[in-house]
């Protein structure tokens, strides 16, 4: 895998369990960000259990239960252009991965836990980014640039193959 120092990309196993490989997953962000001609990026990935995303998941968004990925926008915007900080990260963001999710909803749609977890991290770097899922419309253009960029990635498309 290749390092590129405009995009700083760190991958954190919160629950104690590493998975064998995060390449896919740098590689599925990174295939993101490039796909879109993002100049710069700082994304936090945290990997955690069902216990700690459900907490997350009703402190933020008032939800009860995990679900498979939050995502938490951190860059701060200028006031206009002319105070935009040059040296700011295009985007800067942290996406919360549940593993057990990961695992459950990968043995459900048959494909492997790997390429479940590069599709949640391609669906938050795709909200960093400014989709939007809320309505069907969205949510179908969104499940189609995350294909997209899976397969640009190498790893094939992950959401149409499972709903097929």
């Amino acid at each position: 895998m290749e390092d590129d120092p405009a995009y700083d990309i760190a991958i954190a196993h919160l629950d104690g369990r590493p998975i064998a490989d995060d390449a896919p997953l740098r590689q599925a962000i990174l295939t993101a960000l490039r796909t879109h001609s993002i100049p710069t990026a700082h994304i936090g990935v945290a990997l955690v259990d069902d216990d700690r995303m459900a907490e997350l998941n009703e402190r933020h968004l008032q939800h009860a239960g995990p679900t498979d990925v939050l995502t938490f926008d951190l860059s701060e915007p200028a006031a206009d252009a002319a105070d935009a900080d040059p040296k700011a990260p295009a985007i800067e963001g942290e996406i919360v991965i549940s593993l057990d999710t990961a695992a459950r909803e990968a043995d459900l749609r048959g494909h492997d836990t790997a390429a479940e977890l590069a599709l949640y991290a391609v669906h938050g770097t795709l909200h960093l980014l400014g989709y939007d899922d809320a309505d069907e419309s969205k949510a179908e253009r969104m499940h189609e640039a995350e294909d997209k960029i899976l397969e640009a990635a190498g790893l094939g498309p992950v959401y149409r193959r499972a709903s097929r």
